[in-house]
């Protein structure tokens, strides 16, 4: 695992209970809906990559669907699991073991902000390879052009923001559909917008 990875892992299994508690209730509902929207099938099977701990696999399986969390902090696993009562990998980023073609839908809400710039491509070509034929990835990510540790009370996170114009292109060449993107928070002007949401399809070549 690399350094940066292990740093940040550190942090989120420090503050597991309080980070549980204290996004619990945040109110992503958008997100879910753009990914099955567009998903293939309905209900499919779902990936939460960067489950945490299992706020939106409860919500996907009160949907009907099937769900698998992932997660690189041990305590984000066993509370997802306990949360949602179903299979839950323990993976990073980084090293990523998933089975090809399989998921009709990926939802990656606000988890790969933690990828390095030099390593998105990467893990995006993985997932292409891990969604079923018209598969759709959604990814929430933070705005900005920055990157590196952002520093917290209990340590440091790492983060890199995006926009459309630095993101669009790795999807493009991870050969994702970029079907529609949008800004969230909803009803805010768009410099106040702190994250951007890409909704993509596999494309088979």
């Amino acid at each position: 695992m690399e350094k940066h990875e292990q740093i940040t892992i550190a942090e989120y299994e420090l503050t597991a209970e309080s980070y549980r508690v204290g996004t619990w209730e945040h109110d992503v509902s958008q997100n879910r809906e753009a990914l099955i929207e567009a998903m293939p099938r309905v209900p499919g099977k779902i990936l939460d990559l960067g489950c945490g701990p299992g706020r939106d696999l409860v919500a996907f399986q009160a949907m009907g669907h099937t769900v698998t969390g992932l997660d690189a902090t041990p305590s984000f696993v066993e509370m997802a699991k306990q949360a949602a009562g179903c299979l839950v990998w323990e993976q990073s980023f980084l090293s990523l073991d998933l089975p090809n073609d399989h998921f009709d839908g990926i939802f990656a809400n606000a988890s790969l902000i933690h990828v390095p710039k030099t390593e998105m491509l990467r893990v995006l070509k993985h997932l292409h390879y891990a969604l079923c034929d018209r598969g759709i990835l959604v990814m929430s990510m933070v705005r900005g052009y920055h990157e590196g540790f952002t520093e917290r009370p209990t340590g440091y996170r790492y983060v890199s923001g995006w926009e459309y114009e630095t993101l669009a292109p790795k999807l493009l060449e991870a050969q994702f559909q970029i079907l529609r993107h949008y800004y969230r928070p909803t009803g805010m002007p768009i410099e106040s917008q702190s994250w951007l949401v890409f909704v993509a399809q596999k494309v088979i070549i």
